[in-house]
């Protein structure tokens, strides 16, 4: 399997390249950037060739022939990028958010649907294991139908580190801050765009794909800044409320030492509750045979379902559809839920979530991709 990786602009490329370095049936045979000072420091770690390095996105596909492009640009610039590689169709996993509007989702969506390719929306947290874990003892039913997911998201700042976790400087920070698409309106940044998306899209995974009735969003610009560090989203579904909040500038980093309050999800069932928290090497599950708490150790994901990289190649070489929160389908209603909360703090009014290709009722089918990766890999 060919893969090629085009922009830069997240740092997430490097980790998902090494993915593709690490995986015993895929062919690295290009990185594009325009840029390259900023494709530097993976080239060195991975020992990239030079004759597979590319600065022209059209050259580097036409001469490589990529069975998947990983692609990792600005938010803001999604639907642009996804436009202009369509036409030569290849699969593509674009890094998450999945766009800066749902008009831009739904142009990403049109075009490679015109060009009869897959399009997968790569959320990093879909290969944690405690969230894996969690939607396994849901679809089980340990916890009944669920009701509600409350989530909280985040990290120091985008700008703390770099791919593979790397620590930056407080030099490097400030100056980036005054030019890094991160801080950025019209390049789709703030901690909204850049973790709202994770708690609905996967607040609609637990939930089998449900739709919230309405939206409520307030967030907080700090002064000098054109986005927002904080953001506290209210959905309100038939059943009951659900709430997701973003935070630049926690504590600590999650993948470090858990920031208070918690990153992850706590979700809420008919006869029981779950806590999954990013990292952490348990779930904690009551139940009303349980209710004071049992801890369950996190299930060991196995090949092909431990990193983006090894679904993408799997799911091609078998000719599978891309599921859970990394479908389209999935991520479209995410998309809705985040657009309406941006309104939604921008107007500072609830709003109600546009019904185009959505279902509000349990009764109704399941959205395809809506369940997904839930038990891939698992040994429980």
């Amino acid at each position: 399997m060919k893969i090629a990786g085009i922009s830069f602009d997240h740092m997430h490329m490097g980790d998902n390249l090494r993915f593709a370095h690490e995986h015993p049936h895929v062919d690295l045979v290009g990185v594009c950037d325009g840029d390259p000072a900023r494709m530097q420091p993976v080239i060195e770690s991975l020992s990239i060739p030079a004759s597979r390095v590319y600065t022209d996105a059209r050259r580097c596909i036409e001469e490589t022939d990529p069975d998947l492009i990983l692609l990792c640009p600005s938010t803001g610039s999604h639907a642009e990028w996804v436009e202009r590689l369509a036409p030569f169709g290849k699969a593509v996993m674009i890094e998450k958010p999945f766009a800066a509007s749902l008009e831009e989702a739904d142009r990403m969506i049109r075009a490679m649907e015109r060009a009869n390719a897959p399009l997968a929306i790569n959320w990093p947290l879909a290969w944690q294991p405690a969230i894996v874990t969690a939607k396994r003892l849901t679809e089980n039913g340990v916890i009944g139908a669920v009701t509600h997911v409350h989530y909280y998201g985040g990290n120091r700042g985008p700008l703390y580190h770099l791919e593979g976790k790397r620590e930056t400087t407080e030099a490097f920070r400030a100056e980036q801050k005054r030019s890094s698409w991160f801080y950025r309106r019209d390049s789709g940044g703030g901690s909204l765009l850049d973790y709202l998306g994770y708690g609905a899209t996967f607040g609609t995974w637990f939930l089998g794909g449900l739709a919230p009735l309405e939206v409520t969003c307030v967030t907080h610009v700090p002064e000098g800044l054109e986005v927002d560090e904080h953001s506290i989203t209210i959905a309100r579904y038939a059943h009951g409320l659900c709430r997701f909040e973003t935070r630049w500038g926690t504590f600590t980093d999650p993948w470090t030492h858990q920031p208070q309050p918690k990153c992850g999800f706590e979700i809420v069932g008919e006869h029981g509750t779950i806590s999954s928290y990013d990292h952490e090497t348990t779930v904690r599950v009551q139940t009303r045979e349980r209710p004071e708490g049992t801890d369950i150790p996190v299930d060991r994901l196995e090949s092909p379902f431990q990193n983006p990289v090894q679904y993408m190649v799997h799911c091609l070489e078998q000719g599978l559809p891309i599921e859970g929160p990394l479908s389209p389908s999935t991520s479209r209603i995410g998309q809705q839920i985040v657009d309406t909360a941006a309104r939604s703090a921008r107007e500072k009014r609830t709003l109600p979530l546009d019904a185009i290709g959505v279902r509000r009722n349990a009764a109704s089918a399941d959205p395809g991709g809506a369940r997904g990766i839930a038990f891939y890999g698992a040994d429980s």
